[in-house]
């Protein structure tokens, strides 16, 4: 589809946009609806298509485009979203500041799926006691959706398995967990903690819906150990509990990281095998823009983060 940019005038020369009008424009781009980004902003719908129209008149282009249907974004809002939004991060950056509170307001934070269960309950008390004038939003999604959103803007930083791969955003480590095989009560594998990963070779294998990390990590370490597990029907699942109660019914065996292993194998019949050293797992780590201002008030949520390790 190609999209056209309307110019809506000339556009005049001593205009200079105010901070409502870019988040006006900002939020609408994110939640592609004027009532929700009007509700997210706290502000009346008119007053939200005020603050847009004297934007887009202003620079004499349209950004949005509506219809009865759906809320678009132009090619030039698209052009001109990255740097509103870094616009406006600068600015949240001078008012924390001139405050004396380097991490305060709104933080958009993604995290995937097979982190977020078991990351958020101890993490969100401690930043609300070691960071108490901080507001996260928290945004759970599949990692290709949640570094998307995190290029365009709409997150300000994301929990996700490393390497990220893409361009544009700085990576911090957070830790290193191993992954552990869950298996029905009674396998034969039960209780090893000498498990190669050739030890798996066809045995039927349950994984993740497609665009979770997790299914991606366990494939590759079956291409590495040249395995081919067996396949296990139409067994699908979108969340990790799905897939280990589908364990506890025998329908097969999966893998799981060290930190869900305490919450999901604690109910129905359920035992766990360990590789061999070294061990296959993953590394989570804290992913933002290069192109952002707060970069330090990232690291230090980082460390934060690191802390609460929930192993």
């Amino acid at each position: 589809m190609i999209s056209c940019t309307k110019l809506i005038g000339m556009p005049d020369q001593s205009y200079q946009p105010t901070l409502s009008q870019l988040r006006a424009f900002a939020a609408i781009a994110e939640y592609r609806h004027f009532g929700t980004a009007a509700a997210r902003l706290e502000v009346s719908q008119p007053t939200l298509s005020q603050a847009l129209a004297a934007l887009e008149n202003g620079l004499g282009l349209q950004l949005i485009e509506r219809s009865t249907r759906r809320v678009l974004v132009t090619a030039a809002g698209a052009r001109l979203l990255p740097e509103a939004v870094a616009t406006l991060e600068a600015a949240d950056r001078f008012l924390a500041s001139a405050t004396g509170d380097t991490l305060g307001g709104v933080l958009r934070m993604g995290i995937i799926p097979t982190a977020a269960p078991y990351i958020l309950p101890s993490l969100l008390p401690t930043l609300h006691r070691k960071l108490p004038a901080l507001t996260p939003q928290v945004i759970e999604d599949k990692t290709a959706r949640l570094l998307d959103e995190l290029r365009a803007g709409v997150l300000d930083v994301a929990v996700l398995a490393l390497p990220a791969e893409s361009s544009g955003l700085v990576e911090i480590p957070l830790y290193t967990e191993e992954f552990v095989l869950v298996v029905p009560a009674g396998h034969e594998l039960a209780g090893r903690t000498d498990i190669e990963p050739t030890a798996l070779d066809t045995l039927p294998m349950l994984l993740l819906d497609e665009g979770h990390c997790l299914r991606d990590q366990t494939l590759e370490l079956c291409r590495s150990a040249d395995i081919h597990p067996g396949a296990v029907g139409d067994t699908r699942a979108a969340s990790l509990p799905t897939v280990v109660q589908c364990v506890a019914g025998g329908l097969g065996i999966t893998l799981i990281p060290e930190m869900a292993v305490a919450a999901e194998t604690g109910r129905g019949t359920l035992e766990t095998a360990r590789f061999a050293t070294p061990a296959p797992g993953r590394t989570l780590g804290l992913v933002f823009r290069a192109s952002t201002a707060r970069a330090d008030d990232y690291a230090y949520l980082a460390e934060v983060i690191r802390t609460q390790r929930p192993l």
